[in-house]
């Protein structure tokens, strides 16, 4: 055979199975239809889930509606305990009051003192005049300050860190660190388990790290939260500056850092027992929210890329109720979350043809995104799917309505971040609106100096900032934005359905392609 021959049947053979793949993309992309979008977002709209507000019943029932979609699709359920849900709880706690006496002497909280909410009860009053200095507050087979201790109902003293001799540690016998000296939370459950009352830990830092703690601990937004239960946990902890600590110690001072001393350069616990007037009183703002992300998993066909995942979000929570006010989040964004279950069913109806994505495909829908987005968060903190493998995030924030500045031609999407980290992911979704939809793509607020900072502000930030590409389809605000008057009548079916499909023909190519797209910016 000619060489020239040979080459043209090549490309004969690559144009023919282009065609296809444009063709199976087109067939499925079909089943995204106004009519089903509609039915979606109505529903999502509707009184009886009163707004979706994240930790509400209106926002349990929202989930509830999602995951019955993909059970009806005969969808794995990947969730926790059979479930389609990834549970999420966030907690915010502060201090509400927090005072301290050392012999009637007021102390200040971030001056001589410091305590993190979070690891110490939501109420503490102590009263101490039994102490212990104890070393370093280390138990451990190899090092414990308190093997024959007894410091039952006691205040322990300890200094942080843990004891080092000709820059070794005695604990792990070698320069680098053990746990104690990095974890701190140790010492205070050894502490919790030995019956101290409370713990002091003398930070011979002080001033450099009450300037990171003060950030932690007057922190207002809700905390990703393993909950901690500091009362069955941990014993109330303090860290303290040292010229507190030599206050505390009084005349024993010489003793107290003579002992530190000794056991330093012998690797030999010691302890000092001293009298002490110390008053302490707690109390904590405490709140949790819980909410979860349903999850719709659609496997791969492709046995080597089947373990890759693009990743398809939206968030289904909204405002709630204000009183006899709902907020329907029409736009905001029953929209979104109604195309990516459209989007999820188009993958569904692919594989059930035997023409499934050759990589895996998560339609996940998330809740908390209007408490700070906070599901998507979770979710790249404790993911189901190894980060490392996940290609893309392809996110769905507000596309039922027309802005001001379109009212002439409805037929656009803003897209934002498609470029950021990966120039091949903004090329795909170009590629896939020339050749499909023909929408207007508008990279106004895709700016980097855009006020508006709308890239910072929708989940699919919480993947960008783990280095993994995304892409954010958004039609701007309006009058209706975070209104009760953000209402179903008011939305574009027709231009929402053009967008669904670009989204659908954008995540095809991505679950298809023989290579995963590269990461070639920072």
């Amino acid at each position: 055979m000619k060489k020239p021959l040979f080459l043209s049947m090549i490309l004969l053979l690559s144009i023919t199975l282009k065609a296809q793949m444009d063709q199976t993309a087109q067939r499925f992309a079909s089943t995204i239809t106004a009519e089903d979008l509609k039915s979606h977002l109505f529903k999502l709209t509707s009184a009886e889930f009163e707004g979706r507000e994240t930790g509400t019943e209106g926002q349990r029932l929202a989930a509830d509606y999602i995951a019955s979609q993909m059970k009806s699709w005969n969808l794995p359920a990947i969730g926790e305990a059979g479930t389609y849900f990834q549970y999420i709880t966030f907690t915010n706690q502060s201090w509400r009051k927090i005072e301290m006496k050392d012999a009637d002497k007021e102390l200040r909280h971030l001056w001589d003192y410091y305590a993190y909410p979070g690891t110490n009860p939501k109420q503490f009053d102590g009263n101490f005049e039994d102490a212990v200095f104890l070393g370093f507050g280390i138990d451990a087979p190899e090092y414990s300050d308190y093997k024959g201790v007894d410091v039952t109902g006691k205040l322990v003293v300890v200094y942080d860190g843990e004891p080092m001799h000709q820059g070794k540690s005695w604990v792990s016998g070698s320069a680098t660190p053990s746990e104690w000296a990095t974890d701190w939370r140790k010492k205070a459950k050894v502490a919790k388990a030995n019956g101290a009352a409370a713990l002091f830990i003398i930070d011979r830092k002080f001033k450099e790290n009450v300037a990171e703690a003060r950030k932690a601990i007057l922190n207002s937004r809700n905390d990703m939260a393993k909950d901690e239960d500091p009362e069955a946990n941990y014993a109330p902890n303090y860290f303290i500056t040292t010229d507190l600590a030599k206050s505390m110690f009084g005349k024993l001072v010489s003793k107290v850092t003579g002992a530190r001393d000794k056991i330093e350069s012998k690797g030999k616990p010691r302890n000092v027992g001293f009298k002490c007037a110390v008053k302490m009183v707690a109390e904590k703002n405490y709140s949790q929210l819980k909410g979860s992300n349903v999850l719709g998993f659609i496997e791969g066909t492709d046995p080597k890329l089947k373990d890759e995942y693009v990743v398809v979000t939206a968030h289904y929570d909204h405002l709630g109720k204000r009183g006899d006010d709902m907020y329907p989040g029409a736009d905001d964004n029953a929209s979104g979350t109604s195309t990516v279950l459209e989007i999820c069913q188009a993958f569904v109806e692919a594989k059930k043809a035997g023409l499934g994505p050759r990589r895996s495909v998560l339609c996940m829908l998330v809740s908390g995104e209007e408490k700070g987005l906070l599901g998507s968060q979770y979710y790249a903190q404790y993911p189901i799917f190894p980060l490392e493998k996940t290609v893309v995030d392809v996110n769905v924030d507000m596309v039922g309505r027309v802005d001001d500045e379109h009212k002439d031609n409805p037929d656009y999407i803003y897209v934002i971040g498609a470029d950021r980290l990966s120039s091949e992911l903004h090329q795909i979704n170009e590629h896939a609106n020339s050749t499909y939809t023909n929408l207007t793509l508008d990279y106004k607020y895709n700016d980097e100096k855009d006020p508006n900072r709308y890239y910072y502000r929708s989940d699919h930030y919480n993947f960008a900032k783990k280095g993994i590409p995304a892409i954010f389809y958004f039609n701007g605000t309006h009058a209706d934005y975070h209104r009760t008057s953000d209402t179903p009548d008011k939305i574009n079916f027709e231009k929402m359905t053009k967008i669904g499909h670009l989204v659908f023909y954008t995540s095809w190519e991505l679950a298809n392609r023989d290579g995963r797209i590269k990461v070639d910016k920072k």
